[in-house]
């Protein structure tokens, strides 16, 4: 009988084995199929793309983001999916969702693909070129790049070519590379392995605002999702792959504080009345260090604590970060010795911009009567933005000032010594899948098999996604998987997609739909 059982045992193991090597040709294959596919129709899927990209997309220009979302629905149902618009109740005036299946039979795992179809909106004057009227370079326009025609069919394709337009890398790249990788696919008549929905969002550039009514409004349709993979970002400033686990949160506050109630002459008055601008400078200071310490009182205690799983992630990054400081022009960064990575596993304090009088040819003779900061703060896991808030307020008030939410008036003037408004900005939490989740780990594994490189693990993004609608409602574990080049100028002039990170994608793409 222990013989027999040696026996099966062996059997079974040799059985996993061969199925594993299987699946790991069809992936393979799957990655190969999507380079063929790519080889012969790169230059139909880049002017194909060139239409596309010559829809405007801001979330308030409504006639064009819904042209956008119709582009979307025609494009993947040629694909076989099964689209429709979901919309709010009496709401045409907010962009909808665009929703998709493709079921596959005896699939037993559903994958919820994001992309946000719209874009930032632009000033035209910054541009080179008008942001709605793609054009190509031979390269980048930094590196001497040259404009040249978009090629005829059958034209090779250099993958160093550069599209530039107003949301080519954020976030209309994945579209191209989904729309191809699912050619490729079908092409070389590979199944996917998995059920696949679509989400995409029409107003994530600004703000998501209606995101959690309709994320609950229409719960029902993903409740059988195992997975959220979020289709967004650049690649790691090496080059390499990445994959991320999660974003930080993010929630800010405007901070005025007040002198004379009417400017004074800097000669009559100065060194006897109150200075706004130097009470802001001394405010501001009071609450962090040179070195980048928060010393605001409990700004850190509801920090989820670093793992070992994380550490483990850090790891597989290059070690990087003398290289930003070197492409920033710097010499040092806060917190000494902490890597970059790790500095996004805590919040910041961060002062967007200071206000108090004129410089330059407009200064003048003149003591202002107030001073304006505007503060920002990235949140870590755990934080929570309300909470962050008031405890920056707690600390305005141990520096000895009286807070108000209106401009202060004659009286509370002369009963206060100290005064500042606070107007509190709108913010979200930070979320964060475990690098240990098993469903992330497959597709860490895809992602690994559509590249010759090592990919690298975020345990967190420094920047900041609406993500944790998504956790909340659904209760649900996602992942990030960017294709963009990561120096495409995304919310700025001149934003672009480097044709070779659209290949990536494909390659990318096809690998996660076959995936074991």
């Amino acid at each position: 009988m222990e013989k027999t059982y040696k026996v099966i045992a062996i059997v079974g193991a040799l059985l996993f084995w061969v199925m594993s090597a299987q699946l790991v040709v069809a992936q393979s294959q799957a990655v190969k199929a999507a380079q063929n596919y790519y080889e012969d129709n790169g230059a139909d899927i880049l002017n194909h793309y060139k239409e596309y990209l010559r829809i405007p997309n801001v979330a308030s220009d409504i006639p064009n983001i819904r042209r956008s979302a119709q582009y979307l629905v025609k494009e993947f149902e040629k694909r076989g999916a099964e689209m429709e618009l979901l919309e709010l109740p009496d709401r045409k005036d907010v962009p909808p969702v665009v929703y998709g299946e493709i079921t596959v039979p005896n699939a037993e795992r559903t994958l919820i693909l994001y992309v946000h179809y719209d874009g930032q909106p632009v000033d035209t004057t910054n541009w080179t070129h008008h942001p709605w009227t793609p054009k190509l370079y031979s390269k980048s326009m930094e590196e001497g790049g040259e404009p040249i025609a978009f090629p005829h069919s059958n034209e090779q394709v250099d993958p160093d070519w550069r599209i530039y337009a107003r949301s080519a890398s954020d976030d209309k790249a994945p579209i191209p590379a989904l729309l191809a990788a699912l050619d490729a696919l079908k092409t070389s008549d590979i199944g996917l392995t998995s059920n696949i929905k679509f989400f995409f969002d029409g107003e994530e550039e600004a703000g998501s605002p209606h995101i959690r009514q309709y994320l609950e409004r229409y719960k029902s349709k993903f409740d059988d999702g195992d997975l959220w993979v979020f289709l967004d970002g650049p690649k790691h400033q090496s080059g390499r792959p990445q994959v991320v686990f999660g974003v930080r949160g993010v929630t800010g506050m405007e901070i005025t504080v007040y002198g004379t109630r009417r400017p004074l002459h800097s000669g009559h008055y100065g060194g006897w009345a109150p200075v706004a601008g130097q009470m802001m400078v001394e405010l501001l200071s009071s609450m962090k260090k040179e070195t980048g310490e928060v010393l605001i009182d409990g700004y850190y205690e509801s920090t989820a604590p670093i793992t070992e799983a994380d550490r483990k992630a850090f790891a597989t990054l290059p070690d990087y970060d003398d290289q930003i400081r070197k492409d920033l022009g710097i010499t040092w960064s806060e917190f000494g010795g902490q890597s970059l990575i790790e500095r996004y596993m805590y919040p910041t304090l961060t002062i967007k911009g200071i206000k108090s009088g004129n410089v330059g040819k407009k200064a003048r003779n003149v003591i202002p009567k107030k001073a304006t900061a505007s503060l920002g703060m990235r949140l870590a896991k755990g934080n929570n933005p309300e909470a962050m808030q008031e405890l920056v307020e707690a600390h305005i008030r141990k520096q000895g000032y009286h807070i108000v939410r209106e401009e202060p008036d004659m009286e509370r003037r002369l009963n206060h010594k100290k005064i500042a408004k606070v107007t509190r900005g709108k913010g979200y939490s930070a979320t964060r899948t475990s690098v240990d989740n098993p469903m992330a780990k497959q597709i860490v594994s895809a992602v690994a098999d559509a590249s010759d490189e090592e990919v690298i693990l975020y345990p967190t993004y420094g920047g900041t996604l609406p993500l944790y609608h998504f956790t909340e409602v659904l209760e649900q574990p996602l992942i990030i998987v960017p294709i963009a080049n990561h120096d495409n100028n995304q919310h700025a002039p001149d934003e672009n997609i480097r044709i070779g990170n659209i290949w990536y994608g494909i390659e990318t793409y096809s690998s996660i739909l076959t995936m074991d």
